[in-house]
């Protein structure tokens, strides 16, 4: 629940969620395949397609490449039919590109079918679309074929079995005579690179529909890319370094700025701490501030501040130190406060890699944690306590620090309670509704009360608290709170979709001992069922599963075994029965058991060697 800044002598409330920044839609995965289907020929004169600057798709077209992409779906994954039908469909694609790449549906189709191509089909297509490239990387839809085409660069370069394939399709067109070399693909992607680099200054000034169009999300793919592409990316580099002001500014090349920032810390790394001094250096002089540093300005500020988010992660550690020394010292509980300027603080938290800055930030930040809760800012919170999991210091001192802003810390029979007022983001007040007259003076912990209320609603972010305590060199105070949980709260919270990863981190902490975890985990006996039939439950079980003894396999199965039919009947529940390999132990026992000793022994053997 929502609240501002308060009084340290007036009563407490829950602390509001964490704000946060919108994101691009995430774009949908390809389907799994399955078995084939005929596509349907192309209508009549569709290869003959002339193409304008603003082809129009017809209807029929947009048919059959429904049809096409559906058929292919559902398509073996190998096989001479298949790698046929893929030609087929692409031949037609190269004929129409630039109209499907301008077409809403068009596009969307286009880029899974880009998926399924080889490497010569995809350069052909990439030619096809490259007379007008302007055009296609200015459209609000054009623009996300090119993202992925070049995202499958991973899959197609390098692959020894594509570049077999090209040679042949190499010689097969030499032997049919046909007119003009192909392009490869590093010669496409340097094309584009190239076209970027000229244009890349004349082009900040998109069309609005550009600017508004949403970005599909997709995770780095770590690859051995040609020097050529390097070589690129270092003229990409100079050009960030000659228009410094334009890039830093501006919302649309800014961001072109944080991502070459995340490659050249992984590819070249001189020329980012180059680039990073030059963004630190211009901002420090733009203007000055009477509280401080001129930074702290553009930590303020909606654009700058994401760029210096991503600036702090990649700076390196001792540049990281002299930044904090001269920038930041002294503001910090300031940078807190702020609904912009706590984002990049958190990055600053998030990159401290060493004791010694990790110290004086926690002493200027570490008094002001409750009101930095109260002001609705706990993603900075989180990241101090991540910043004490990783370094491995002051972590006695923020758990009481903790203790004390959810007013679980005095009188001490409170502190038992602290995972679900953690889990929550909750005052101990609030959780558990007490009068005003009781918030005057803490009372002691009410058992009966604690064990008849169900748990809260656990956010994303007290998830992400009580994974790093956990991971906590001496989690104890937390596995007593979580023990003291009933059966159906610490089910309530595997069956949430942020609380269930608190499960994964008992069962994955070093910190937690075998003893103490199952100790805890008998708490879910009887619940195993209710486990089994919930989307994120059915995983937690399947975790304590894979990290049961036999003993335990064997309880867990015999519960399970007695609402079989239940189970089977269950979206999920039927997976987990699979997995436990349900109807053997019902049926045969013995061989079930001869089954999981195999399996318990192989995961001994996979241990060792990954302990040694």
């Amino acid at each position: 629940m929502g609240l501002g800044p308060r009084s340290p002598h007036k009563s407490r409330r829950g602390f509001p969620a964490g704000g946060k920044r919108g994101r691009g839609a995430k774009g949908s995965g390809r389907p799994p395949s399955g078995r084939q289907q005929q596509s349907c020929p192309p209508p009549d004169g569709r290869s003959e397609l002339a193409v304008d600057p603003h082809p129009h798709l017809s209807p029929e077209a947009l048919g059959y490449f429904r049809r096409a992409l559906s058929a292919l779906k559902e398509a073996p994954e190998t096989g001479e039919e298949r790698e046929l039908m893929v030609h087929n469909v692409l031949k037609e694609v190269e004929a129409q590109a630039l109209a499907l790449a301008t077409n809403r549906t068009g596009s969307e189709m286009l880029q899974e079918l880009l998926g399924f191509s080889p490497l010569k089909p995809l350069c052909r297509v990439w030619a096809a679309l490259s007379s007008n490239l302007r055009l296609v990387a200015c459209h609000r839809c054009g623009v996300h074929v090119l993202q992925s085409a070049l995202l499958q660069l991973p899959r197609l370069l390098g692959s020894p079995a594509e570049q077999e394939e090209e040679e042949e399709e190499e010689e097969e067109e030499e032997e049919e005579g046909k007119d003009g070399p192909l392009e490869t693909l590093e010669e496409l992607v340097l094309g584009l690179a190239s076209e970027f680099v000229i244009s890349l200054l004349h082009t900040l000034d998109l069309p609005s529909e550009a600017q508004r169009a949403p970005t599909r999300e997709s995770k780095p793919t770590d690859f051995e890319v040609p020097e050529s592409f390097l070589k690129r990316l270092q003229d990409l580099s100079s050009c960030f370094l000659k228009d410094i002001a334009v890039f830093v500014t501006d919302k649309i090349s800014s961001f072109c700025l944080q991502v070459a920032l995340q490659i050249l810390h992984r590819k070249l790394p001189q020329f980012c701490a180059h680039l990073c001094n030059a963004v630190i250096g211009y901002l420090s002089n733009r203007s000055s501030s009477a509280d401080g540093s001129p930074l702290l300005l553009f930590l303020r500020d909606q654009t700058s501040s994401r760029l210096l988010e991503q600036v702090l992660l990649v700076l390196e550690p001792p540049r990281l130190q002299s930044l904090f020394e001269d920038h930041f010292q002294g503001q910090l509980q300031t940078l807190a406060a702020h609904p912009i300027a706590n984002f990049p603080l958190q990055r600053l938290l998030d990159a401290i890699s060493t004791p010694e800055l990790l110290s004086p930030v926690f002493e200027e930040l570490s008094p002001a944690l409750e009101a930095v809760l109260a002001q609705g800012h706990p993603g900075v919170v989180i990241a101090l306590v991540g910043a004490c999991r990783r370094i491995g210091t002051h972590q006695a001192q923020v758990l009481q620090l903790l203790l004390e802003a959810f007013h679980c810390a005095e009188p001490s029979s409170r502190q038992v309670a602290c995972a679900p007022l953690f889990a929550t983001l909750t005052t101990y007040e609030v959780y558990y509704g007490l009068m005003e007259e009781e918030r005057t003076v803490p009372t002691e912990h009410q058992v009966e009360m604690a064990t008849a209320r169900a748990l809260g609603e656990v956010s994303v972010l007290g998830s992400l608290l009580l994974q790093h305590l956990l991971h906590f060199s001496t989690p104890s105070l937390i596995l007593r709170s979580l023990g003291a949980l009933t059966g159906p709260q610490l089910l309530t919270l595997a069956q949430s979709p942020a609380g269930s990863h608190v499960l994964d981190a008992i069962l994955t902490s070093p910190s937690v001992t075998r003893k103490q975890r199952r100790r805890l985990l008998k708490t879910l006996k009887g619940q195993y069922v209710a486990l089994a039939c919930s989307r994120h439950g059915s995983r937690v079980l399947d975790a304590i599963w894979g990290a049961a003894a036999l003993g335990a396999r064997k309880e867990i199965a015999a519960e399970l075994g007695e609402r079989n039919q239940e189970l089977i009947k269950d979206p999920f529940g039927h997976h987990v029965a699979r997995n436990v390999a349900l109807t053997t132990f019902l049926k045969r026992r013995e061989a079930w058991e001869q089954q999981q000793g195999v399996v318990a022994k192989r995961r001994r053997v996979l241990n060792s060697i990954l302990e040694d």
